[in-house]
């Protein structure tokens, strides 16, 4: 429920109209809730036959004209392309003359700030990043939802009230995020939401394994207490066999895994090994149980690890050695330290691979897949041709989901 005051439409002021620049599951649905808080939609571009029905049901009779058309007709443009299509876009609109001083143009990427919208800020107009962390259905139902949602807003300090206002004005609740902290604030979100979907759904393949009739159901109300727990408690609500310390029971997860779903083993472990991690820093798992622990979790590697090592030119790690690592200040980190030296984290503990690998068999269907917030452009979109649609927003997008 929206908690700012409701003003009526005609009693506000700097009505504007608006265009859609790709009308993906976002787009339509942010135009919509604009039209209920008094702006007119005015046009519209999208490519794919979904597209044009979606803008259909949600703006009728609003027309679907050409990118350029529509930064021409409209005050206020929604880039809601893929995250991957958006800097060429802009360029294009900017290079071609077809951004207007004064005009102000919103992308709905989590992933990008303001500077994405360069070339058309240095035509005038005035840049906005505004993104709903919020999944997107295509619907009706969209513009419902935004009552409440988060908006991860950016933009230039003198526009922050007006980039704020229109957040409010579609229900949603503003959120300032840093110019340079939008990549992580991004990455944040696809961690929680996206990455989310991928755990619950094979916790539901796993469960139909072990012949449960309804895995969603059985699986319902212990997400959802987990989720209200975590949002509640943080790292106080982790419960379970790592955090305890029970390496028994890790012992005869992974076997029963390594048997039935060998796809799964890899994530397993890495979640088991970033928990323990957590649970050791937050003093719910104690010391004298982490070292039975750590030899659970560091115990042969999945099948295909050597596979891999050797595809990327790596030699596979021996017996006791640490693999070899290119995160984030790798270069800093001392690899001769004993992983069971004290103050070592979980997560750091070394996999040790038991003897040949064998070839990894994927499981049908687990290969291949991306998100389905994970835009892909078909190459740059200038203003004279049709702006890809961003299907789906991801974190996504995006604009949307987290």
């Amino acid at each position: 429920m929206n908690p700012h005051p409701s003003i009526e439409a005609q009693d506000r002021p700097a009505r504007l109209t608006v265009g859609v620049v790709g009308a993906g599951r976002v787009g339509p649905a942010l135009a919509a809730s604009l039209q209920l808080a008094g702006h007119r939609p005015v046009a519209v571009s999208g490519v794919s036959d979904a597209s044009v029905r979606r803008a259909a049901e949600l703006l009728p009779g609003v027309p679907l004209v050409s990118p350029a058309e529509v930064l021409a007709r409209a005050d206020l443009v929604l880039l809601t392309v893929p995250d991957d299509a958006l800097a060429d876009l802009v360029s294009g609109l900017a290079e071609t003359g077809a951004v207007r001083p004064g005009q102000l143009l919103v992308h709905t990427s989590g992933r990008f700030g303001t500077a994405v919208l360069d070339p058309a800020t240095r035509a005038g107009a005035l840049p906005l990043a505004l993104h709903p962390a919020m999944t997107f259905t295509g619907t009706s139902v969209d513009v419902q939802r935004l009552a409440g949602c988060p908006f991860g807003v950016t933009a230039p300090e003198e526009l922050r009230m007006a980039a704020e206002a229109l957040v409010i004005e579609m229900g949603g609740e503003p959120e300032w995020i840093l110019e340079s902290a939008r990549p992580l604030y991004h990455a944040a979100l696809a961690i929680g939401a996206n990455y989310l979907v991928t755990l619950v759904a094979q916790a539901m393949e796993l469960l139909e394994k072990a012949g449960v009739q309804a895995p969603d159901r059985m699986l319902g109300p212990l997400l959802g207490a987990a989720l209200d727990n975590a949002l509640r408690s943080g790292d106080a609500a982790l419960t379970g066999p790592v955090a305890r310390g029970d390496a028994g029971t890790v012992v005869a997860h992974v076997a029963e895994l390594r048997q039935h779903a060998p796809q799964a083993v890899a994530g397993y472990l890495a979640m088991a090994r970033m928990t323990a991690d957590r649970a050791l820093s937050h003093g719910l798992l104690k010391p004298e149980l982490a070292a039975e622990l750590l030899d659970a979790l560091a115990g042969p590697a999945p099948e295909g690890t050597a596979d891999l090592a050797e595809s990327s030119g790596e030699p596979a790690p021996r017996d006791g050695e640490r693999a070899p690592s290119t995160g984030p200040g790798d270069a800093d980190r001392d690899h001769d330290q004993p992983a069971h030296e004290a103050g070592t984290a979980a997560s750091d503990w070394p996999a040790r691979p038991a003897g040949p690998a064998q070839p990894e068999d994927t499981a049908p269907g687990t290969a291949g897949t991306g998100a389905p917030d994970d835009h892909r452009a078909n190459g740059p979109a200038g203003p004279g041709s049709a702006a890809p649609d961003s299907e789906t927003p991801d974190p996504g997008s995006h604009g949307g989901d987290s």
